[in-house]
């Protein structure tokens, strides 16, 4: 589903719609090996007995794994050229809206939402969406700021 961009072509993209990425599995593994490298381990994301007890009925994803896995996915739908590189800047707006169940699908969807000449090249923002197969509603929005430079 990626759409390969120019320079230019990202200069006058504003609400260029990206598209939606593929499903990525959020397995009880992945949250469990983001939890020894983030050291967040509280027990509603790696004890699975406590947590079948707990506000979720299961564990859930950290909510900065599940915004980093859809900025893993917005990437891959923002392909662009081979003389255009592009760096994460940071992030205007970030919610978590409800939670990510182990075992859940993840996608993204996502949409150049501006695109503004700077001095150090091209600042767009992109705004995302996670899904998961399970709920209608994102479970997480975010507007993520990239710098374009060639």
């Amino acid at each position: 589903m990626s759409r390969k961009l120019s320079f230019d072509q990202l200069a006058a993209a504003k609400d260029h719609d990206l598209g939606v990425s593929r499903w990525l599995f959020v397995d009880q593994g992945r949250i469990d090996r983001f939890a020894d490298v983030s050291e967040d381990r509280q027990w509603i994301h790696v004890d699975t007995e406590r947590a079948a007890d707990g506000p979720f009925g299961i564990t859930i994803s950290h909510g900065y794994l599940t915004l980093s896995l859809v900025g893993t996915l917005v990437g891959e739908l923002l392909d662009v050229e081979p003389d255009v590189v592009l760096v994460n800047y940071g992030l205007d707006r970030v919610r978590f809206i409800a939670p990510v169940p182990a075992g859940s699908q993840l996608r993204a969807r996502a949409r150049i939402a501006t695109s503004e000449a700077t001095a150090h090249g091209l600042r767009l923002v992109l705004s995302a969406h996670g899904e998961i197969d399970t709920a209608q509603n994102p479970v997480c929005v975010a507007d993520t700021v990239v710098l374009a430079r060639r």
